[in-house]
């Protein structure tokens, strides 16, 4: 066969050049062939406590998140009452095998309760190290202290989230109610737990840390 030369190999090249351009990201598109599973590991604001189960946390986040073209499942795995220890204890079993990455959203009713916040600390930082161990990425989502508890109080527990975070090169989110916390209209009657309006601002406002989260996911 005689061999092409000139111009007419420079028109298959231009051709096979621009028909990568299009299949590449094709190929990306294909490429993720099951959801990302995340499992929203937390107490009773990420259960959807005295809320419908369609308005709770993980299913209004999993819908905005496909809504921006992810691909994704977000299980629920708030427990109401939940400590940081107790998440701790049922670790291994509220996160299965096959979960890509886990947002974690407990260390509320330590607070509440007055707890030390040394025990939350470690036992926020041993979910944290355990995951890592099940090469299990972690976001964090973080809570601050009630004001009335002290100013020793606050600076304490309200830098746990933040040293975690820096120390395990964690995407942080600072206070998981942000925007919602005080507010009458945003909060149920006993002033704590979030109206269906308040979990969806809460997403809103959470949504581009759970991205960059889901980024860092994709590039491993």
């Amino acid at each position: 066969m005689k061999r092409q030369s000139g111009p007419f190999r420079s028109i298959i090249f231009a051709c096979a050049a621009a028909l990568a351009v299009v299949i590449a990201p094709l190929s990306e598109a294909f490429a993720q062939t099951r959801p990302i599973r995340l499992v929203a590991l937390g107490d009773s604001l990420s259960a959807g406590y005295g809320l419908p189960q369609e308005a709770a946390f993980p299913v209004v986040l999993e819908r905005a998140l496909k809504a921006r073209g992810h691909i994704v499942e977000v299980a629920n795995a708030g427990v109401s009452g939940d400590t940081s220890s107790g998440g701790l204890d049922r670790l291994d079993w509220s996160v299965p095998d096959g979960t890509d990455g886990v947002i974690l959203e407990l260390g509320a009713n330590d607070m509440l309760r007055g707890l030390d916040p040394a025990v939350t600390r470690r036992s926020l930082e041993a979910i944290v190290e355990r995951l890592k161990s099940r090469n299990i990425p972690v976001m964090l989502a973080g809570m601050y202290a009630s004001r009335n508890l002290g100013p020793a109080y606050v600076q304490n527990f309200d830098s746990i989230y933040q040293d975690i975070a820096k120390k395990h090169d964690l995407v942080l989110y600072p206070f998981f109610l942000d925007g919602v916390a005080g507010e009458r209209s945003l909060n149920l009657p006993d002033g704590l737990h979030p109206t269906a309006k308040g979990i969806e601002i809460i997403v809103e406002r959470i949504l581009p840390s759970v991205e960059r989260f889901l980024a860092r996911l994709s590039q491993r």
